[in-house]
Order: C-alpha cells, then sequence, then structure tokens
C-alpha cells in the first residue's frame, strides 16, 4: 500500500479551520476548484494569500441552482482583491468539483462546498492529503480544465476517480468487488445500474447500507461516501446519480489506509444506529 500521508476530518467545528490552514500555509500558489462558497472567512484567506505574493486561481462553476447572481457576485469579489477566476466553459460537462491545491501540497479533497451551511449543519467529509501522485493529478486536472477543458484527460493516478470521464466504469467496478460489505452514504443514490448491482450484491449475501436520510445524527445529509469491505472507501463530490456519474465533472479520492478506513466504518455505524 505505501505510505499515504492521508488526514480525515468529519467534525463540522474543525473542517473550516482546516481549510483555512490549508490556505494560509500557501507561499506560492493556490489552485482551487469551487462549485459554492458564501463564507467570508475562506475569502478574507484567499485575499490575504494573493496580498503575501500567492498566486491564486480559481475555476469556478458557471452555474449552480439559486446562484445565478452569486456566483457573479463571488467572481467579482474575487477578482476585485487580486485572484485569477476562470468559470469551466465545457458545454458537455457540468462542474461540480471540490478541491485545493496549495503549492507542490498538501491537497485537499472533499464532499463539501465552501460555505456557512457546510461548514457548521451537514454530514461532510474531507480529505487533505500529502501523496505525491494525488498532488500531481490533481493539479494536471486542473490545468487542463482551465486551459482546455474539452481536451481529453491526461494521465492520473489511480487514487483519483474523475468524472465523467472514469466515473461510472469505476464506481461499478468498486461496487461490483464487494464480498462481504458495501456502506453509502449518499442521499441520491438513483442510479439503475448501480442500483440494479446493489440488489445483486445483497441477494448474494453482501450486506448492504445506505443512509440517505435528509437528516443524518443530527446533520443534513449532504456528503458522499462509499465503503467497500473495510478495504476501500471514495469520498468526494460523487452522487450515484446518473447526472453525477455521466454528465458532471467529478473528482473523489480512493482510500485504503486502514486507520482511516476503520474510522469511516465506525462513522457510517454509529451514524446508522441513530437514524
Amino acid at each position: 500500500m505505501g505510505q499515504r500521508m492521508d488526514r480525515l476530518i468529519l467534525s463540522p467545528a474543525a473542517r473550516r479551520d482546516a481549510i483555512l490552514q490549508l490556505l494560509g500555509s500557501a507561499r506560492h500558489t493556490i489552485v482551487l476548484s469551487m462549485f459554492r462558497c458564501d463564507d467570508l472567512r475562506i475569502v478574507d484567506e484567499l485575499a490575504a494569500a494573493v496580498n503575501r505574493g500567492v498566486i491564486v486561481r480559481i475555476l469556478i462553476t458557471p452555474r449552480a441552482r439559486g446562484w445565478t447572481q452569486k456566483l457573479k457576485d463571488l467572481t467579482a469579489l474575487l477578482q476585485s482583491f487580486g485572484a485569477y477566476v476562470r468559470a469551466y466553459e465545457s458545454n458537455a460537462t457540468k462542474y461540480h468539483a471540490k478541491y485545493i491545491v496549495v503549492d507542490d501540497g498538501p491537497a485537499l479533497v472533499t464532499s463539501l462546498n465552501f460555505t456557512r451551511k457546510c461548514f457548521e449543519n451537514t454530514c461532510d467529509f474531507l480529505v487533505i492529503t500529502e501523496n505525491a501522485q494525488v498532488i500531481a493529478g490533481l493539479k494536471a486536472l486542473f490545468e487542463k480544465d482551465w486551459a482546455t477543458p474539452g481536451a481529453p484527460l491526461p494521465d492520473i493516478s489511480d487514487r483519483l476517480i474523475i468524472g465523467p470521464d472514469q466515473a461510472r466504469q469505476r464506481l461499478i467496478e468498486l461496487l461490483g468487488s464487494a464480498d462481504n460489505s458495501i456502506r453509502i452514504i449518499d442521499h441520491r443514490v438513483t442510479d439503475p445500474q448501480v442500483l440494479a448491482l446493489l440488489r445483486d450484491k445483497l441477494e448474494k449475501g453482501v450486506s448492504v447500507r445506505i443512509i440517505g436520510n435528509l437528516r443524518t445524527g443530527g446533520l443534513l445529509a449532504h456528503g458522499r461516501m462509499i465503503l467497500v469491505d473495510r478495504r476501500t472507501a471514495v469520498i468526494g463530490s460523487f452522487h450515484l446519480s446518473p447526472p453525477s456519474l455521466d454528465w458532471r465533472r467529478e473528482v473523489a479520492i480512493v482510500i485504503d489506509d486502514p486507520p482511516i478506513l476503520t474510522e469511516l466504518y465506525d462513522y457510517f455505524e454509529d451514524l446508522a444506529r441513530n437514524e
């Protein structure tokens, strides 16, 4: 397996500070993939980075439900203090990825938006990694999506799952590999192929459990997590739904570190007991 140097953050109280610390550590560059952001402490930290000479580039979704004017205002605000902002331009793919890379690492992959809601009230997942292959893959993806969004994917670490290019095949293969258990946190498990596979696994004796309630453990369901056989987890922006698997730029990280897998399994079981 090798050393991954991944850190999992589950507590809502720790999320904002982890991101602020990551941004605050940047000395040369920040690349950030953003869907929504209304938290001014994040914006202030990005402004502070620009002020100390960091080159800040932000890829932002061109559209999010109910956010047409907010995205325009957010873009203007970010540009006003010197960040470079570009709306993702591919007509074929909606943009929903959420990640950050500072300098040559660390990097962050997450299911949350940079919003007050996701910092305080949601069930979400955040992974900070110093794995060189993941960092290089995210930087290569960012450069492609920034400059040539219609181009094929560059060569990227298998620890990253990039949608829509790889999403359906990789996630179906992962779920299909389950021998003992599948645990999913996702409030939009609607894809017919996925649902058929999960039914087949159930019939073959695999333990399949899904948490998809609108409110889970006192938190609003937002984050996405898949855990197979307590040996592989996937955390990121994907839903197991046709739009997410087939039509959106999504990013997830694959985890096989035993301590993190145990933490995720225990977290799931605790939520399941309190449903």
